[in-house]
């Protein structure tokens, strides 16, 4: 049903409308229900989640890219269900011939996938011969369920072989450089809104994991470095003793070190002499394990305090080929997103004990890990270094289901890449997605940004992902200045970190953590269709200067930026925040206190989108 125009209007003008609850699906409803979750924004009373211990054991050759293991999982289930199944993850299934993916691979790239020869659950064989897996969905029944508050073990023998080419976040990078990720079979999430993660891994979405502990031995041949998620435990038994106090000293100073130089590969002196070395590694509560290896990077690092309570320090790592000359700086760049992250924006200290930039084929995050592919201009290599790291909290701190709400970690890192790239380069001006966005609003491509990330593709997936939450939670920010919002930030983050937040886990978090109805704004923002379209309605003569009436044609509530040029060319720059259009006014008078003569008044700002700009300018006659 279609409201007639005037009673729309009147309707849209009422404050009330502003706090009406937001609309919550009925099956996200029901966790309020089961208790939990809670609308407060807290996790519910009878809040549970799933998580697992990994023991991996690991070898890989790079010249042959074949990937082979175990996989030892001890799966506690804390859920209320008793589970007649498990579903594995085998993402490198994405490769698999016949699977199902958002773009096509390379011919050569197409594999048989993850091969199982052995399967156990609590000391039971499973029968490998009859497992079916649905590309990357492997579901296997139990003769035996594993009960609630019950501990399964599972043993997993398997083996497949890494793409070469048709790189989707990893891959061989080059011979004898490869970024190796999703490589093991793991249990799927089966959390309190729908029970076991089904969706399937295409290429395009990205994942879903429940927090784990992992134990990971890497074993690869002599002359490779390995770089992981996770602490490396036993460096002294894997490089030599230069190397070894190298990266021992990078982690208590705050100067670069050079633990591996162009002039150190030429001596074949790094890793230990035996024919293979195995790399331990321990990580405790994350999401994903990945590792990277080569035998022919150079690898910088440095380390600064990012807690001043603890005095707790980040080694910060770049590896990378010196063919690729934009990574001379990443260093610089990782290590000041790092400080920033901790002390500036989110100003949370950064959870991690390290943070490795691996030169490779790829722009994407993984726990303490990022896989970003040399870039044309130093800009560019400053956006990308600060946007991946900036996804160590979102998703990876906070648990998101980035598969169905690409949003709520997208969008984080998105706000991030834009206020840190200013303060790694101040002349830098980046706007990111704003054009797009503004060109495409309220097209039939431009959907609701809370619609589900697995129901878009193409325009509508970037934008909803990147710059329309990213600006959402800007103008937030902008409305309540940098001290309540980093507090109601704060809220979002105690509240769900190291669990599974939803939407309306974040919405209802950050209105506790602001103490303000802010329902208004998400209603507007993330579940409405509209486009952004300021105007100068009228620039008047006053006794004391003028006024100029901008008019909000458009129902996004954005910013109000004026830049005012005066006869004598000088330049005044006025702003209001969104709270301006809370009440539902459609129209704000902003004056201005001169004598002298205005000669033109101009909206606009770079992260302020306008779909018609055409209006945005007044020139006095």
């Amino acid at each position: 049903m279609k409201l007639p125009a005037l009673l729309a209007a009147t309707l849209l003008s009422l404050p009330l409308l502003a706090q009406q609850p937001l609309p919550v699906p009925r099956n996200l409803q029901a966790t309020y229900a089961k208790g939990t979750r809670s609308e407060s924004g807290q996790p519910g009373p009878n809040y549970w989640q799933n998580s697992a211990d990994y023991t991996l054991k690991v070898n890989f050759d790079p010249a042959s890219r074949r990937v082979a293991g175990t996989v030892a999982i001890a799966y506690h289930n804390q859920s209320p269900d008793s589970l007649r199944q498990i579903l594995f993850k085998l993402y490198p299934n994405l490769y698999q011939k016949g699977a199902a993916r958002a773009s096509s691979i390379s011919p050569e790239d197409v594999s048989e996938g993850v091969q199982i020869t052995q399967l156990t659950v609590n000391g039971r064989n499973i029968d490998v011969a009859t497992l079916r897996p649905d590309a990357t969905n492997l579901s296997v029944p139990l003769q035996r369920a594993i009960g609630s508050k019950q501990t399964a073990q599972v043993s997993v023998t398997y083996s497949y072989v890494l793409n070469k080419g048709s790189h989707t976040r990893t891959g061989e990078v080059e011979p004898n450089a490869d970024f190796v990720a999703y490589f093991f079979p793991r249990i799927a999430v089966y959390d309190d809104i729908d029970g076991w993660n089904r969706n399937p891994y295409l290429g395009s979405q990205e994942f879903y994991n429940d927090f784990a502990n992992f134990s990971a031995d890497i074993t690869v041949p002599k002359g490779f470095v390995v770089w992981a998620t996770g602490d490396l435990t036993n460096a002294s038994k894997v490089l030599t003793k230069k190397y070894a106090k190298r990266l021992q000293d990078a982690e208590k100073k705050d100067g670069i070190t050079s633990i591996i130089t162009e002039e150190d590969l030429t001596r074949h002196d790094i890793t230990a002499s035996s024919p293979q070395n195995t790399w331990h590694f321990e990580a405790k509560n994350v999401t994903d394990f990945v590792f990277a290896t080569t035998d022919h990077y150079v690898w910088q690092a440095s380390s600064l305090v990012v807690d001043p309570a603890t005095k707790r320090r980040t080694r910060v790592d770049a590896v990378y080929n010196t063919n690729h000359k934009d990574y001379e700086e990443v260093i610089q760049f990782a290590r000041k997103t790092v400080e920033a992250m901790s002390y500036t924006f989110p100003k949370w200290p950064f959870p991690y004990s390290h943070e490795t930039i691996f030169d490779g084929l790829d722009q994407m995050e993984y726990p303490m890990m990022v896989n970003d592919n040399p870039v044309s201009s130093r800009q560019d290599a400053i956006t990308l270094t600060d946007h991946e790291i900036f996804h160590t909290m979102f998703p990876f701190y906070m648990g998101i289901n980035e598969t169905k709400y690409g949003w709520m970690d997208e969008g984080w890192a998105t706000i991030g890449e834009w206020l840190i790239s200013g303060i790694i380069d101040p002349k830098l001006d980046d706007d990111y997605g704003i054009a797009p966005y503004a060109a495409a609003a309220a097209t039939e491509v431009d959907l609701p940004i809370i619609t589900l990330s697995t129901q878009q593709t193409g325009t509508a997936f970037f934008l909803n992902s990147y710059p329309k939450p990213g600006l959402g939670y800007l103008y937030v920010k902008d409305m309540l200045g940098d001290e309540l919002f980093t507090k109601a930030l704060h809220t979002y983050i105690r509240n769900w970190n190291g669990k599974h937040p939803m939407p309306f886990d974040f919405f209802n978090s950050m209105n506790a953590g602001a103490g303000r109805n802010l329902n208004w704004f998400w209603q507007r923002w993330f579940f409405d269709s509209g486009y952004p379209d300021l105007a100068i309605q009228a620039v008047t003569k006053t006794g004391a200067g003028y006024d100029v009436v901008v008019e909000s044609k458009g129902t996004k509530p954005v910013p109000v930026d004026v830049t005012v040029t005066f006869a004598d060319n000088s330049t005044e720059k006025l702003h209001r925040t969104i709270a301006v259009w809370e009440s539902g006014a459609h129209t704000v008078t902003m004056p201005i206190a001169t004598t002298k003569a205005v000669k033109q008044v101009k909206l606009g700002a770079t992260l302020v989108p306008d779909s018609y700009p055409k209006d945005n300018v007044w020139e006095a006659k």
